[in-house]
C-alpha cells in the first residue's frame, strides 16, 4: 500500500510538472514531508529522483544542440565544489541527521519562497532581462561570467540542502544573465547543469544513508508517465491561473518551514 501511495504522489507531482513546467523538487520534497518522510530522506531521495528524471531531457537537448555547454561549465564550476563541501559539512560537522534537520527544512523554506516569488514576478523578470539585453555595459553583463560562478555556488549549497532550485531558480538566473539566449537554450543549459548537480547532491546524501530506494522506485513509477500526460494537456489549461495558484501554495509552505 505504501508503494502505491508514493507512486500516486509521484504521479501527482509529475502531472503538475508536466502542466506547469515547474521543477519537481519544489513540489516533491514538501509532499514527502507531509507523508511523514524524515527531511533528510526526503531531500536525499528527491535529489536522486531529479537526476534520473532530468537525464533524458539532457540527452534530447544535446541531440538538438540547444545546450550552451560553456555556460553550463561556469555554473558547475561554482555549484559542484559547493555541493561537495556542503555535503561534507553535513557529514562531518554533525554527528547524526537530527542535528541538521532544521538546516534542511529552513533551506527548503527559503528556496520555496524564492521559487514562488519568481513565479509571481515572472513577467517583470523577463522585462528586466530584455532591458539587460540592450545594455551591454551594465554591471551584470560586464561581470556575468563571475556572477554565473557565484550563482552556481548558491545553487550548489541550497540545492544540496533542500533539493529545490536547480530548475526554477537556475532558469531565472540564466534568463537574467544571458537574455539573448532563446528559451529552448535556457531550458537545455539549465537541465545540463541540474543533472550533475542533483547527482552529486544525491550521491552525497546516499553516502549518509539519506536515500530510500523503495520510495525512489515508487516515485519514478508514478511520475514518468504522468509528466508525459501532463505535458500533453498543459497547453489547454490557463497558465495565468495555474502559476499564481501554485506560487501562492509554495509561498505558504515555504513560510511554514521558515517561521513555524
Amino acid at each position: 500500500m505504501e508503494f502505491l501511495l508514493y507512486a500516486l504522489a509521484g504521479a501527482t507531482v509529475g502531472f503538475i510538472v508536466g502542466i506547469t513546467g515547474i521543477g519537481g523538487g519544489s513540489l516533491m520534497t514538501p509532499l514527502l514531508l507531509m507523508f511523514g518522510i524524515p527531511p533528510h530522506v526526503a531531500v536525499g531521495t528527491d535529489l536522486l529522483y531529479a537526476s534520473i528524471t532530468k537525464a533524458s531531457g539532457v540527452v534530447a537537448h544535446h541531440r538538438q544542440r540547444t545546450i550552451r555547454w560553456p555556460i553550463t561549465g561556469l555554473l558547475a564550476l561554482g555549484s559542484i565544489p559547493a555541493a561537495i563541501l556542503t555535503g561534507l559539512a553535513l557529514m562531518y560537522y554533525f554527528t547524526d541527521y537530527k542535528q541538521y534537520t532544521h538546516v534542511l527544512t529552513t533551506s527548503l523554506g527559503v528556496m520555496l519562497i524564492i521559487t514562488a516569488a519568481l513565479l509571481l514576478f515572472r513577467s517583470k523578470l523577463q522585462q528586466f532581462a530584455s532591458n539587460q539585453a540592450g545594455d551591454k555595459e551594465s554591471f551584470i553583463q560586464r561581470h556575468r561570467a563571475a556572477i554565473t560562478i557565484i550563482s552556481g555556488v548558491f545553487l550548489g549549497i541550497f540545492v544540496t540542502l533542500s533539493s529545490v532550485g536547480a530548475g526554477a531558480i537556475g532558469t531565472a538566473i540564466l534568463l537574467v544573465l544571458y537574455p539573448a539566449l532563446r528559451s529552448i537554450n535556457i531550458v537545455g543549459t539549465d537541465l545540463a547543469h541540474a543533472v550533475p548537480l542533483t547527482t552529486v547532491g544525491g550521491l552525497l546524501h546516499l553516502s549518509m544513508g539519506n536515500v530510500d530506494y523503495a520510495l525512489l522506485a515508487a516515485l519514478l513509477v508514478g511520475s514518468l508517465p504522468a509528466i508525459h500526460f501532463g505535458t500533453k494537456i498543459g497547453n489547454r489549461l490557463p497558465d495565468n491561473v495555474l502559476r499564481p495558484a501554485l506560487a501562492s501554495l509554495l509561498m505558504i509552505i515555504g513560510a511554514k518551514y521558515i517561521f513555524f
